[in-house]
């Protein structure tokens, strides 16, 4: 029986009515009363028990995992931790999870009072195998982010043990540790899952959500925000579009008109000192903060009084130009379109630190160009054509002085470059303009576009972003004209859960970095952000850490709980089924098809 090791308790309180038991892998509510009140688990406990795994963690692990079937009360007033981590360069790294473990146990409790309720000590040891590092650890493609923990009770305590290469995966040690603790509203108290013992690395390096801050501009407080919904589930890239021809809301201190004319408000702009602590709050989270800059298209507002440098700027009608208003390109002809681009992308290299950076590249309109008297004149005397293929060949040479250019503000250090998938990587022409040994291909077409595996079998690396799984903004209206908007409908979380990068890659999935939601923000600003993204970015989560064999439908009982989890944490995750759903969970069973 689940809870014959469970401290008991007489007597029936009074705003204790429900209990509940495992049957046949389901929790199934009753009504408690004195002689049942000794074997009824409360419900987090029977979601943690009642599983093939332990049903509070998310992501489910992927190595060996290992518990009993009952828990131990948990004194939270008597948590203590013990690293043997160089404790200079870990100090603010550590102080931050601490607190943050802390909260996140807070969280769970009604209130304040059971904090004082007694239980067993726990002591949380932390051992990082790579004792030799010599910088604050920084994400990057090359970060082992593996970990092992154990749980085992002592005479009089708890010990959970936490071992990892790096401080990133005691950084998802700690937070899957969080997860073995529940608050039992049937005992009023803590309790810990009962010598447990997992192994866990990640099935993806690259795990992201892309957020676009220039359709609508997002506070330091909702992005913080977004950063420990992230964390929670192990998501470790926060791609960030920060500008667009929208808005240009990051301040560029060699070029103040840029942010001075292309922000929404100065109230509206990043400033060096928020990226700053946006860059640092990610890294204390295990999250790299990476920057988009997006060029040749997608310039408009702040290149205001630059027209030797843009091409079609703000020109109408706007369909003809650019994929949605206000339009606008860089002229690639033009020498102090790169002097602008360093400028840029020096203040982005020296805020952001970037181990790969993402250059856009997407809805470049050849028609631009092509209307702009001074770039068909250059091209006639460097003896260019003006066909199809010589402004395909315009792009590719703008690419390439851009790429230049980027490797002279990081000093040479060929750091690797993304771009959205485009003509420029259309099989006929990535390989005469992109080497696959330095470009990473964002994907954003549909799942079974056969352009995906050109790019794939062209030996370029990828990151998945289909937009009929992975684009938050799908389904609702357009904010163009009265229709619904392209890429509806609305993509549910089982649709993300099941949206494997083997079915994408084919054979190629060794190519496949991992994947991104990306989260277009036309019609999404911090009021509905949360709404928007969770749970669906966690179902994206565990497919990206776990890559689960089985379909949602596993894993649906555990998104009911973890659901409850994110907003007991402050983020105000779209509900997926009724309340009553999660307390009777056999009734609000799903069929398999979405």
């Amino acid at each position: 029986m689940f809870a014959e090791n469970i401290y008991l308790i007489s007597g029936l309180p009074e705003d204790l009515i429900y209990g509940y038991q495992c049957i046949e892998k389901q929790c199934v509510k009753f009504e408690v009363n004195e002689e049942n009140l000794k074997w009824a688990l409360s419900l987090p406990v029977c979601y943690m028990l009642c599983s093939d795994t332990i049903g509070t963690l998310w992501p489910k692990p992927r190595g060996k995992v290992t518990h009993d079937s009952y828990l131990f009360h948990v004194d939270l007033s008597k948590i203590t931790f013990n690293s043997s981590a160089n404790p200079a360069l870990h100090a603010q790294l550590w102080q931050v999870n601490e607190e943050r473990f802390g909260k996140r146990l807070e969280n769970k409790l009604p209130n304040n009072e059971i904090k004082n309720n007694g239980g067993y000590p726990l002591e949380i040891r932390i051992n990082i195998n790579n004792v030799d590092v010599k910088e604050v650890p920084k994400l990057t493609l090359n970060s082992d982010e593996s970990y092992n923990l154990t749980v085992r009770k002592g005479n009089n305590s708890i010990t959970a043990d936490i071992k990892a290469e790096e401080f990133f995966g005691i950084r998802h040690g700690l937070e899957t540790l969080s997860q073995l603790i529940v608050y039992d509203d049937i005992r009023d108290e803590l309790q810990i899952l009962a010598n447990a013992s997992l192994s866990d690395k990640p099935a993806f390096k690259w795990r992201g959500l892309m957020l676009d801050t220039a359709r609508h501009f997002f506070s330091v407080k909702s992005i913080k925000r977004t950063l420990d919904a992230m964390a929670m589930v192990k998501l470790n890239t926060f791609h960030w579009h920060i500008t667009d021809s929208q808005c240009f809301p990051m301040e560029i201190k060699a070029r103040p008109e840029l942010h001075r004319l292309g922000a929404y408000s100065q109230r509206k702009i990043y400033t060096h000192q928020d990226i700053i602590q946006i860059v640092e709050y990610g890294r204390q989270r295990g999250i790299r903060v990476m920057p988009e800059f997006d060029a040749p298209a997608h310039v408009g507002e702040g290149w205001q009084n630059k027209d030797v440098t843009t091409a079609c700027f703000k020109a109408t009608p706007w369909s003809n130009y650019c994929a949605g208003p206000p339009c606008g390109q860089l002229d690639p002809t033009i020498n102090d379109t790169y002097t602008i681009l360093q400028d840029i992308y020096q203040e982005m290299f020296n805020l952001f630190d970037p181990d790969v950076f993402h250059m856009g590249g997407d809805e470049v309109f050849l028609t631009c160009w092509k209307d702009k008297r001074s770039i068909n004149d250059w091209m006639t005397e460097s003896n260019w054509r003006s066909d199809y293929s010589a402004f395909m060949h315009l792009w590719g040479h703008f690419q390439m002085k851009a790429m230049r250019t980027v490797d002279a503000v990081a000093k040479h250090k060929q750091v690797p470059i993304i771009l959205w998938t485009s003509h420029l990587t259309d099989p006929a022409q990535i390989n005469k303009y992109l080497n696959k040994n330095r470009y990473i291909i964002q994907i954003w077409t549909k799942q079974r576009d056969p352009k995906v595996l050109g790019v794939l079998r062209s030996g370029f690396r990828i990151i998945v972003s289909n937009n009929d799984a992975l684009y938050f903004d799908c389904g609702g209206s357009d904010w163009l004209q009265p229709t619904n908007n392209w890429c509806s409908p609305y993509i549910v979380w089982q649709r993300v859960y099941d949206n494997r990068m083997e079915n994408i890659s084919k054979p190629y999935v060794s190519q496949v970095l991992g994947a991104e939601a990306a989260v277009w923000s036309e019609q999404i600003d911090e009021q509905n952000l949360d709404q928007r993204v969770w749970p669906r970015a966690s179902a994206l989560a565990e497919r990206l850490w776990t890559n689960p064999r089985d379909n949602w439908q596993k894993a649906l009982n555990r998104m009911r709980l973890h659901r409850e989890n994110l907003v007991e944490n402050g983020i105000a995750a779209e509900p997926i089924q009724p309340e009553w759903c999660l307390q009777n969970p056999k009734s609000c069973l799903m069929s398999s098809r979405f």
